[in-house]
């Protein structure tokens, strides 16, 4: 079992920058792919970004491509999300995912491929 804590959410407006925070109480030898998913009201859940925890491209949604960075501790078994240039449509509830697969060539990007999720952290963010 793996246990994971998010934080660093919270309001902000437009344009303005957070950064998420997600502990993971097992070590990387039983995930090897960490990220982000988000759901907003009335909306699905959605691929935010992941990365290898062996290091290579991460995966991004196009929507955040160029705004959110993902990066890892592996020292630390943390993986952050940094969001920059904020829009109100990034609102969402923000989940930390990890998942151990062997025979990924990518990061996995989609809800099912992943065992562990986080509780959530709430980001509004206002016009």
């Amino acid at each position: 079992q793996v246990r994971l804590v998010e934080s660093g959410g919270g309001s902000v407006q437009a344009g303005g920058s957070l950064r998420l925070s997600c502990a993971a109480s097992a070590n990387t030898y039983t995930y090897n792919y960490m990220g982000w998913f988000r759901q907003a009201p009335g909306k699905e859940r959605e691929g935010v970004a992941s990365s290898y925890t062996g290091g290579g491209s991460p995966y991004y949604a196009d929507s955040v491509k160029g705004r959110f960075t993902i990066s890892q501790d592996n020292t630390k078994n943390t993986v952050y999300l940094q969001m920059n240039s904020l829009k109100p449509e990034d609102t969402a509830m923000y989940y930390c995912v990890v998942v151990f697969c062997l025979d990924c060539s990518s990061p996995p990007i989609r809800p099912r491929d992943y065992s562990y999720w986080g509780q959530g952290t709430q980001v509004t963010v206002s016009s």
